[in-house]
């Protein structure tokens, strides 16, 4: 398997796409709209994408599952474990600078201060791994993952120094081909994106078939369709299997109340959402 990722070899992104398909075969992309064009034109490759962290919430990558509307085949919810990386033979005594990606500076805010280091804003956490160890200073560090230092040869001189130690980041995995899971005895998630008419308590009604038939909603997120900021596009993840009877009844009532709506994917429930 193919799968296209956002950043440089070294990435979370990556990371995930290693630890979940290990036989697969990795694409570094510039930005998340590359990873989603590649998956588009080729149906040999999947895009993996963070949607989501428990920390700082959404990713923002909305507007391209809106714009490519491409199949989502799983989710994983992955640990994120942040390390302070240096040259070899640094020590956290030596350090002064240290250089992420502002939510992983953020997420591991206490340790920074705790240790008096100066943040430094970089594009993403692989890409300061590799500044890094490309400056030969001992003064410097990055945040980023162990596999960051293993790539670019860097000393992990702090493992897991971000604030939440049960810090997660939700991936989605998506592609071109439509593919949805045999109806088992299994834990599911159906994914839509809809649009509504233009009426008063139209979200409210839309959603009202929810309830009625017992499904439990796990995201509702709204965003503006493109040059307006009154008609709106919601993405919404519902438990159950889209085969399943009373999931079939909610979603012929919301599209009763709705102008667009497209089922973006079925896929089993990461294990995480059961504990």
């Amino acid at each position: 398997m193919k799968i296209a990722y956002q950043g440089i070899p070294g990435s979370y992104s990556e990371s995930c796409a290693k630890k979940m398909y290990p036989d697969c075969e990795t694409i570094s992309c510039k930005t998340f709209d590359e990873c989603f064009e590649k998956a588009s034109k080729d149906n040999s490759i999947r895009s993996i994408i963070p949607e989501s962290n428990k920390t700082t919430g959404n990713i923002g990558v909305e507007y391209l599952i809106f714009k490519y509307r491409l199949n989502i085949y799983a989710e994983h919810f992955f640990p994120i474990k942040h390390n302070l990386l240096g040259i070899k033979g640094s020590k956290l005594s030596d350090l002064k600078d240290v250089y992420s990606h502002a939510q992983a500076l953020s997420q591991s805010s206490d340790f920074i201060k705790k240790n008096n280091l100066i943040e430094n804003v970089r594009a993403d956490t692989a890409g300061s791994a590799k500044y890094v160890s490309e400056s030969k200073d001992k003064t410097k560090a990055a945040i980023a993952s162990s596999l960051s230092a293993d790539i670019y040869g860097l000393e992990i001189i702090k493992e897991k120094i971000q604030n939440d130690k049960n810090n997660v980041t939700r991936f989605l995995l998506m592609g071109k081909e439509i593919y949805q899971p045999e109806f088992k005895n299994e834990m599911y998630i159906t994914s839509i994106l809809f649009k509504l008419k233009s009426k008063h308590g139209a979200l409210v009604q839309a959603l009202s078939g929810l309830a009625y038939n017992g499904v439990n909603m796990t995201k509702l997120q709204s965003f503006p369709e493109k040059n307006s900021f009154s008609s709106y596009f919601f993405l919404c993840d519902i438990e159950g299997h889209i085969e399943d009877q009373k999931i079939k009844n909610s979603l012929k009532d919301l599209g009763l109340h709705c102008e667009d709506m497209h089922v973006l994917g079925v896929f089993n429930s990461d294990k995480l959402r059961q504990k």
